[in-house]
């Protein structure tokens, strides 16, 4: 059976689906509440499922091209993310862990009570040696992939 662009588009959007269905699955089931790089990389995960919807009954390559982008971008929201939690490089001070410095104690608890509950630079969950960040990358990738293999395909 050959895998037409239909077939390749439903399967990407699908796939995005099941990787946000995931995401809500470990904050409201899991009770594993995300960071604010979790939630951004959301994002391009709804805009390839709306992509998929209407590449599925309009079929202009330049969606098929958008949804390979956004899959793209989370992918590399999902790659610094990794880092960050790898302590490779420093993430957003508004989710990581900021250098405490010469603060004096009323300085220092306003940082602690400014701080979110929730950081980028922690790891909550981890499967094979993955975070869910890294998993968000690596099967983002493969969407991807999808895409451009239906905007090749017939």
């Amino acid at each position: 059976m050959t895998l037409t662009r239909r077939h390749l588009v439903t399967c990407a959007a699908l796939g995005s689906a099941l990787l946000l269905a995931g995401a809500f699955a470990f904050q409201h089931l899991g009770g594993l509440a995300p960071c604010k790089m979790c939630i951004w990389q959301r994002y391009p995960h709804v805009a390839a499922i709306a992509l998929g919807a209407l590449a599925f009954f309009v079929p202009l390559p330049a969606l098929l091209a958008l949804g390979a982008l956004a899959a793209l971008i989370t992918a590399g929201i999902g790659g610094y993310h990794v880092g960050v939690e790898q302590g490779w490089w420093e993430g957003p001070t508004s989710c990581s862990s900021a250098p405490i410095g010469n603060l004096d104690p009323d300085a220092l608890f306003d940082q602690i009570m400014a701080a979110p509950l929730v950081r980028c630079d922690e790891i909550a969950w981890q499967l094979a040696g993955l975070s869910m960040a890294g998993w968000n990358m690596v099967i983002s990738l493969a969407l991807a992939g999808l895409w451009l293999a239906a905007l090749r395909a017939r």
